[in-house]
């Protein structure tokens, strides 16, 4: 719906051009917003029972929408991420072994990418087990943790868990532990979440993806604080 809006506003637009005198000047305000590749196995975008030209309704699209021009990547390679220096891996797909050493350069050469690293995925699907559509069971890591500095554990826990005690509080699912190998990282949160200088770029890891699921099918309990923290997050890495 909103291609076919843009191209009716096109379309309009070529109708009835006003002078060139009388066109309006861009206000400062008037600011693009910065691109963001979006790479997941997760159904963010689409429902993930096939390819719809309808968005899954996902509130998490609907908020990195809101305040950044979200591309759809199949592939954290260097051809996917020219043009943009920050990178949202949501419970991404394995990566071949080319398209990690791609990343690992990009990330070195200054990008910026937020990483779901979730050891237990309890999302769930209606997929049956085997379909190369449903989400993974658990984070792929084939050694780019490790080469960035810091090593994923667990499940810590079974279930959902509220990490935090006010407003901003965040419901996790089984979520892991992060522990730093390197001096490069550092972590925080009770091993949530891990920072890393790669480079002169940085890679910020959380080891739960679960907490991204919020709406109808969420995770049962308080996730007012759940998508404002991923938010937060992306906002760091800008800084």
């Amino acid at each position: 719906m909103r291609v076919v809006a843009a191209l009716l506003l096109a379309l309009a637009g070529c109708e009835a051009t006003p002078p060139e005198d009388t066109q309006p000047v861009a206000s400062n305000a008037q600011v693009e917003a910065p691109a963001l590749a979006l790479l997941t196995s997760l159904p963010l975008a689409f429902p993930e029972d096939g390819f719809s030209l309808e968005s899954s309704g996902s509130p998490v699209l609907d908020a990195l929408e809101a305040q950044y021009a979200v591309h759809l990547i199949a592939a954290a390679d260097a051809a996917s991420l020219e043009g943009t220096d920050l990178l949202l891996m949501a419970h991404a797909p394995a990566q071949t072994a080319d398209g990690l050493v791609e990343l690992d350069a990009w990330v070195r050469a200054g990008g910026r990418v937020l990483l779901l690293a979730d050891p237990r995925l309890l999302w769930e699907s209606s997929l049956p087990l085997g379909d190369r559509r449903r989400p993974l069971f658990a984070f792929p890591d084939t050694g780019l943790l490790g080469h960035w500095g810091v090593a994923l554990e667990g499940p810590q826990v079974s279930g959902p868990e509220l990490m935090g005690n006010d407003d901003s509080a965040v419901l996790v699912g089984a979520r892991g532990h992060l522990v730093a190998t390197k001096e490069a990282c550092r972590t925080e949160s009770e091993g949530l979440v891990a920072v890393c200088t790669v480079g002169k770029g940085k890679a910020l890891i959380i080891a739960d993806a679960d907490f991204i699921m919020t709406g109808e099918g969420g995770l049962d309990g308080p996730t007012d604080g759940n998508l404002p923290f991923l938010m937060a997050q992306l906002a760091r890495l800008q800084d």
